[in-house]
Formats: C-alpha cells, sequence, structure tokens
C-alpha cells in the first residue's frame, strides 16, 4: 500500500493574533464586511475548546494514525472529563459550521467556516468523524474548490486532505466528485504552493486507493504531475512524486505513466544527492522500481543511468573477503608499480579511485569509472555499510518485500561485479540476471568489462549449480554482443567451459542455447576476422606486422594463443563433434542455425572434415532439410498462419544456414563421396518451392547449383534444375526488387535480367512473373521508366499479355493509360504499346 499524505501544514489558529491581522486586510481589501457577533461566538465556542483538546495538532501520517484516537491514555479522570465535556461542547457548533458552508451564504463567511472545520478536522479521527456525520457536507467542500479565494481553496483542499486520510471516507471523498475538481484547481495559470500541496496531497491519499488510481490517470493530471516534479516548493514535488508513486503500484497505469514522460524526470530526482529531497527520492525509487518490472520500461530507465540492483540483505556481504594486503590494479589487470607499502587496512584501492581523477592518468573514462566504483563499493562492503540489518522493523519488513534498488551506473555496475564474488547461490543469480538486463548498450556492456566481471562470469560457468550456470551464460550471452566485450569472454578462457557444458549429457536445454549463442559469436567473429584479414591479403596491402581484430583494428589471429589450441581441440574431439551434430538433427530451428555456424567455421580447415563427416554430419544436414519443406496448409485459421508464419520463418533460416553448411562440405572429395547426392537434390527442390521466406532461399539455390555441377562430372544426377531456381528463386528476387527497392537504378537492373530470362521463350517464366505479383509493379514501372529499361518492361507485359488469365490484372494495374500515353507522345517504343494495346480487350 502506498504512503498517505500527512497534513502537517495548518492554517493559521483562530485564536493567533495573526489570523486576525490577516481578516483585517481581507476587510480593508475587499468590500467592507464586519464578523458578526453571533458568527464570532459561534467560531470562539468551536475553537476554545479545541484549544484546550489538542495543544499540539496531530498528524495523520498514514490511515492508521488518522483513525486513532488522539487522547492520551496517561491522562488523568479529571483531564478526561473535561475533555469530554469540552468536545461535546465544540461538537454541538459543527453543524452550524458546515451549513455556513452553503451556497447562500457570504463567501467571506464560508471561507471563514471551512477554515475553522479544517483545524477542527486536524484533531483526530473523531473530530472527522464529528464533520462527516452531516450528510452532504464533503459536497460542499468541494464546490468551494471552485473559489477565486485561494485561502478558501487551499482551506477545502486541506480538509479534503485530512477526511481522505481515513480509509473509509476516501470513497466518500472521490463520489463527490473531489479528484475532477481538483483536477481543473490544478490546471490554474497561477496557484499559491500551499494550495498546490494541499490538493496535491489529497490526490496522494485517494491513490492509495487501488480503484481510484485509475480514475486518477485516466483524467488529464498526468502532464500535470510530471510539471509539478520540478516546481520550486520542495513539498509540492513529495505530494506529486507520491502520487506517481501510487499510480506505478498498478500495473495498468504504466503505459500512461511512461507516455507522460515520468522516466526521466524522476530519475533525476532519484540521482539529486540533496538532503532535502530526501523523501522525493523514497517516492522516485519506488515508482521506477515498479516501472522497472517491465522489460521494455526497464530499459529507458537504464538508459537514464540507473542500474537495477537486487537487494540480497547484510548477511550475504559477510562472506566477501577484499584483498587487503594485495597491490591496486586496473580492471584489466594491468600491474601498478610499487612505490610504498600497501595499507594494512586495505584503503589503497578506495584512495586511488577517489584521487583518479586530480592525477594525471593516462586512462580511459571507462576504467576511470570502474576503480572508482569498484573502489567505493569494496570499502563500503568491507566496513558493513552495504544494506545494514540493523534498521527499524518497518523498514526491514520494506526492504524484503522489495527486492531491487536503483543506483547509479557506476555504482550499480560496481555493486553487481561485488555480487559475483559473494558465496550466497541466490545472490550470484540475480547479479547475473541483472548483468543481463543491464548490458542493453556499448557504453555498458564495456563497464562490465573493466569493472572485471568477465573473469568471475566465465569462472562461474564451472559451476556445480546449473541455476548459476544458466545465470551466467545468460550474461555472457547479453554482453557478447559487444566485439570488443567478445573478444575478452574468449580471452579469458570460456572456449574450454563452454564444449565442457556441451558435452555434459544433462545439460538443459535453457543453458544449452545460451552457451551455443555465445560460441557462434565467437566462431562467426573469429571467420569475419580471417575473411576481412585475407581480403585485404589479396588487395597487395601489407599486413605483416598488424592485426585484424573484432572491433575494427586489423590483428592476425594467433595459432599459439590459448583459445586457438582449445579451438584446435574442439575441432578434433570426436565426443564434441557428435555433441554439435546431435544438437543440429533435435534442436528447435533457432538452435539449428547456430549450430550451423559453428559447424561452418570449423570445416574452413580441411582437416577437420573427416572428424565432421565420421560424426555422421549428413543426417543432421537431412534432420534440417526435412523440416524446411514443410509449409501451412490453405485450411489454416488466421491464428494457426500467424503462428505458421513464424515458425515457416525459423525453418526457413535453418535450411539455408544448412545448406550453406552443406555446399561448404561439397568442395571436400571425402564428404561427397558418401551422400546420397538425389536424396539431397529432393531435399533443396521442395524447400525451393516450399512458402519458406524469399530471402531464405539464396543459399538453397546456390546449394542445387553447386550439386548440379557436381554430379555434371560424374553423371548422376540426369535432369537439370537451374530453371526450378530461375522459376522459384530467381524471377520472385527480381520481383521483389521492382516493388520494394527505393533505388531507381536496382529497379531498372531487375527489370532488365528479368527480361533476359523471360526473353528464352519459356512460358512458365512468364505465368511465374504473374504468380510472384509482378504485373503491377511492372506498370508502374512503364510509367517512369526511359530507354533500355522502358524497352525492357513493354517486352516483359507483352509477353505476359499473351496469357488471357492475365489480362484482368493488367487492366487492373493501370496499364492502359500509360500505354496510350507512350502511343500518343510518338516514342521509340510506341510500337511495343500499340501491340499491347491491340492484345488486351477493350
Amino acid at each position: 500500500m502506498g504512503a498517505v499524505a500527512n497534513s502537517y501544514c495548518a492554517p493559521p489558529s483562530p485564536c493567533h493574533p495573526c489570523y486576525h491581522h490577516r481578516l483585517s486586510l481581507r476587510h480593508r481589501a475587499n468590500q467592507p464586511w464586519a464578523v458578526t457577533p453571533a458568527f464570532a461566538r459561534l467560531r470562539l465556542g468551536l475553537v476554545r475548546p479545541i484549544a484546550r483538546l489538542f495543544p499540539v495538532v496531530c498528524a495523520t501520517g498514514d490511515g492508521a494514525a488518522a483513525e486513532s484516537n488522539p487522547s492520551s491514555s496517561s491522562a488523568s479522570p479529571p483531564d478526561i472529563e473535561r475533555s469530554s465535556s469540552s468536545r461535546s461542547s465544540s461538537d454541538g457548533y459543527v453543524g452550524l459550521f458546515v451549513r455556513m458552508l452553503g451556497l447562500d451564504n457570504d463567501p467571506l463567511d464560508r471561507e471563514q467556516a471551512i477554515s475553522t472545520l479544517w483545524k477542527y478536522s486536524e484533531g483526530g479521527k473523531e473530530c472527522i468523524d464529528g464533520i462527516m456525520q452531516f450528510p452532504g457536507c464533503i459536497n460542499l467542500v468541494v464546490s468551494l474548490l471552485k473559489s477565486e479565494s485561494s485561502c478558501t481553496c487551499e482551506a477545502a483542499a486541506g480538509l479534503l486532505r485530512t477526511v481522505s486520510a481515513v480509509s473509509i471516507y476516501r470513497n466518500v471523498v472521490a463520489e463527490s466528485g473531489a479528484i475532477e475538481e481538483i483536477s481543473s484547481l490544478l490546471c490554474r495559470p497561477s496557484l499559491t504552493s500551499e494550495v498546490k500541496e494541499q490538493s496535491l496531497c489529497t490526490l496522494w491519499n485517494l491513490s492509495t486507493d487501488e480503484n481510484l488510481r485509475v480514475r486518477i490517470a485516466k483524467n488529464y493530471l498526468l502532464p500535470m504531475l510530471v510539471k509539478f516534479l520540478g516546481d520550486e516548493e520542495i513539498k509540492v514535488k513529495e505530494a506529486a512524486g507520491g502520487i506517481l508513486a501510487n499510480l506505478a503500484l498498478s500495473p495498468c497505469i504504466h503505459s500512461l505513466l511512461v507516455e507522460a514522460g515520468v522516466i526521466p524526470k524522476l530519475a533525476d530526482l532519484l540521482k539529486n544527492n540533496s538532503e532535502d529531497y530526501k523523501v522525493i527520492r523514497k517516492e522516485a525509487k519506488t515508482a521506477l522500481l515498479e516501472l522497472s518490472k517491465d522489460e521494455y520500461y526497464r530499459i529507458l530507465i537504464i538508459e537514464e543511468g540507473l542500474v537495477r540492483v537486487p537487494v540480497i540483505g547484510a548477511s550475504a556481504y559477510k562472506a566477501f573477503r577484499s584483498p587487503t594486503h594485495s597491490w591496486p590494479s586496473l580492471p584489466d589487470g594491468m600491474e601498478i608499480q610499487r612505490s610504498s607499502a600497501p595499507s594494512r587496512y586495505g584503503a589503497s584501492e578506495l584512495l586511488l579511485g577517489l584521487n583518479i581523477h586530480e592525477q594525471s592518468f593516462n586512462l580511459e573514462e571507462a576504467k576511470i569509472n570502474a576503480i572508482v566504483g569498484r573502489s567505493q563499493q569494496q570499502f563500503l562492503a568491507r566496513i558493513g555499510a552495504i544494506e545494514v540489518a540493523s534498521v527499524r522493523k518497518s523498514q526491514l519488513e520494506s526492504s524484503q518485500n522489495q527486492q531491487y534498488t536503483l543506483l547509479s551506473w557506476i555504482d550499480g555496475v560496481a555493486r553487481l561485479v561485488l555480487i559475483l564474488g559473494l558465496e550466497d547461490v541466490s545472490a550470484i543469480t540475480k547479479s547475473a540476471h541483472a548483468i543481463a538486463d543491464a548490458s542493453i548498450s556499448e557504453h555498458m556492456r564495456i563497464s562490465f568489462k573493466e569493472a572485471g566481471a568477465l573473469r568471475r562470469l566465465v569462472q562461474l560457468l564451472q559451476h556445480n549449480n546449473e541455476v548459476i550456470q544458466e545465470a551466467v551464460a545468460h550474461a555472457l550471452e547479453r554482453l557478447s554482443l559487444s566485439h570488443i566485450v567478445l573478444k575478452a569472454i574468449e580471452e579469458e578462457g570460456a572456449l574450454k567451459h563452454f564444449k565442457n557444458i556441451l558435452q555434459e549429457p544433462n545439460t538443459s536445454d535453457v543453458l544449452l542455447e545460451k552457451v551455443v549463442n555465445t560460441l557462434s559469436r565467437i566462431f562467426e567473429a573469429r571467420n569475419n576476422i580471417k575473411m576481412e584479414f585475407y581480403d585485404k591479403v589479396n588487395d597487395g596491402s601489407d599486413h605483416t606486422n598488424s592485426d585484424v581484430a573484432v572491433d575494427g583494428s586489423t590483428e592476425v589471429p594467433d595459432p599459439s594463443s590459448r583459445s586457438e589450441v582449445v579451438e584446435r581441440e574442439m575441432a578434433t574431439d570426436s565426443s564434441f563433434i557428435s555433441c554439435l551434430t546431435e544438437i543440429l538433427r533435435t534442436s528447435s530451428p533457432s538452435l539449428q542455425v547456430k549450430v550451423a555456424s559453428i559447424l561452418e567455421y570449423l570445416v574452413t580447415r580441411e582437416t577437420n572434415v573427416a572428424a565432421v563427416t565420421a560424426a555422421g554430419i549428413e543426417l543432421g544436414l537431412e534432420a534440417v532439410l526435412k523440416k524446411g519443406c514443410i509449409s501451412g496448409t490453405p485450411n489454416d485459421t488466421d491464428y494457426q498462419l500467424e503462428q505458421n508464419t513464424v515458425e515457416i520463418e525459423e525453418k526457413g533460416l535453418a535450411a539455408a544456414a544448412a545448406s550453406r553448411l552443406l555446399a561448404k562440405l561439397l568442395d571436400f572429395d571425402q564428404f561427397y563421396e558418401i551422400i546420397d547426392t538425389r536424396h539431397f537434390t529432393f531435399l533443396l527442390r521442395n524447400i525451393l518451392k516450399s512458402s519458406v521466406p524469399l530471402h531464405t532461399k539464396d543459399w538453397v539455390a546456390a546449394c542445387l547449383v553447386k550439386l548440379e555441377s557436381k554430379a555434371d562430372k560424374t553423371s548422376e544426377l540426369e535432369y537439370p534444375i537451374k530453371m526450378e531456381v530461375t522459376l522459384h528463386e530467381t524471377i520472385p528476387r527480381l520481383v521483389e526488387e521492382m516493388s520494394s527497392s527505393f533505388s531507381y537504378q536496382a529497379r531498372e537492373a531487375a527489370v532488365k535480367e528479368l527480361n533476359k530470362i523471360i526473353s528464352r521463350g519459356v512460358m512458365e517464366c512468364s505465368k511465374a512473373v504473374a504468380a510472384a505479383g509482378g504485373i503491377f509493379p511492372l506498370v508502374n514501372l512503364i510509367e517512369e521508366a526511359r530507354g533500355e529499361a522502358l524497352e525492357a518492361s513493354l517486352a516483359i507485359l507483352y509477353n505476359l499479355s499473351m496469357d488471357v488469365e492475365n489480362h484482368s490484372a493488367i487492366v487492373a494495374a493501370g496499364a492502359v493509360p500509360a500505354l496510350k500515353r507512350i502511343v500518343l507522345i510518338k516514342g521509340p517504343q510506341w510500337t511495343q504499346a500499340l501491340h499491347i494495346l491491340r492484345t488486351l480487350p477493350t
């Protein structure tokens, strides 16, 4: 349950001299008016008992406090009797003041009445009950919010604030139209900070009711609440932040809050370390933590420089052992030369971090931030200042319910890396998942690398707890999206651990998928390095003393490096190759794509082909290609078609990856001799004819052509397949270029190539163009093409017009007006256009 706004701020006491001074000022400023003797007697009869009963104003900090009895239990019996008699005498005047709120009374009388009732309501729940016993009282109070007097609006909003602090009266306040009237009041161009505070605190109290939050959020209040977060008055900021924190407790309102722009505003307030911002920081953190439960909104919060860190309890940090006698080092392992004995208290790293900006160190900003954050968090852990256990019971219960907190990215990254070094399984798991969630940008991934997260994550891959392994593999997978971090993961020796995990017989599917994804990225990056290096060598450039690195620099892989040794072990390990083959045969299409890319990299060396062939790679390729032959049926429902579209896309990508691997294996005779070329040709043909996406058919077509070229040498295949490639891959691809390309040159080249294919005289080619939807883009191209492109377009359209079934589509595409214009201007192609018009129905 969210917090309830308190009511510490009260108007001047009616018995106070300043109050009468303010009355005299109003008397001089407004129309002549004087307090009648009857009104004065009524007012004094109510106020004097209040002064005797409540010499100190009671604050209603929450619902329970507001509903509690304000009388002191230590009072003596005579005092109790005297208080009871005073309260009974004052209660008799409440009805009169409520009656004076009526619309038929003088505005200044109503102002005096509402101010007195507000003062009276701060006496506690019994006083509020005394006011609420009069039906329609709240409606009269709400009507006063329309007053042009700031004092009247303040008193009315203040009374609504104290009444709404009692849970049983919140619905009464809401049903009286208070939310709508307060919304209108807050829209006024000029309001005093007191009116804003009382109005917002009323909404703060009402927002604790889950049913009322939607009414508040769906009003036009959200933009105003965001604006009030930047108000000069701290109390107004706190009230606005409290409302937003309560609204964030309802997930259905999250989208409205984010669209209103609360995340940047709340993040700025949370990062403000001013002592005056203590309350607003708490409310901002509550709201942002609720929003961070959504994956997409969590990304927006991280982009504002905040990291979600798990709250694991102070006891978990007791296992932290800082290297107090070790000499400080940089996150990348660089040693610092010793100039004096290290501190026995382990403060050397802290002092280095605190003074790094004052020294002339030649360090990157990420390393500086990593040192500062790591030193600060380790120092806090050493002195036991992280998540201190000695807190009040209410705070302890709140921290147990709240499993995460938000820190600035420098401290958050360091804290997550520190938790990785603890012994608590749950803490390590939460930290690894938090690292994965925070790795949304290159900046954050590099920050985790510089903070020393990679070494600990790679070491945890060999942990005996599979839950930790899954979380760590997930973190490494997200971090490996950076080429620089990917190279660092490889240098930390992750390949060996990945190999061991894949060879484990009981590895879970989740862990298997994460490991395969990261491993495929490593091999793809290394393959790109080699290809880029060989391309530059073939260009004649001198790279003997340079390298081609994954981050764009030139770096040749060192064959003697540890990762190269592990790679050779992988390629020659029959059990590891067998594991990959089995995964290729039985896994999901998305995983098959990754495994195929790993095997493709391994077979770049001819020495590895024997081990891959011996592991039965043809069975895995056959299983993938058989899945690619399946397509949706016409009887599927819309939902099934949508599901089939996703599945077909994945199967098409898997078939393309398998075809690419098969094409590479066909270069080696030892593989070609053991496969059934007719069977693979049949599978590839079916994929080419299936409904898999067109962009996945490229490698299928290339592999078919390569099979045909190999078959020509041995005369094993007696039928050509190039025509099927043309019909099912080349023509649809050219039609797609004509219809979707933004470049006129690309469309012109596509129509010229398409004309060459159709000019061969094969009727199936024209049918393939029509079936691929080529008539409409062809007519559109006729309207803007010139020269050879126009001539090719007219030639294709003429061939299509020879089939009567295409006439309706040609006319519907608007070909007739376009052709008539060509004929009328007597251009070079007007005779071709005339022939087409004669074939079309008039």
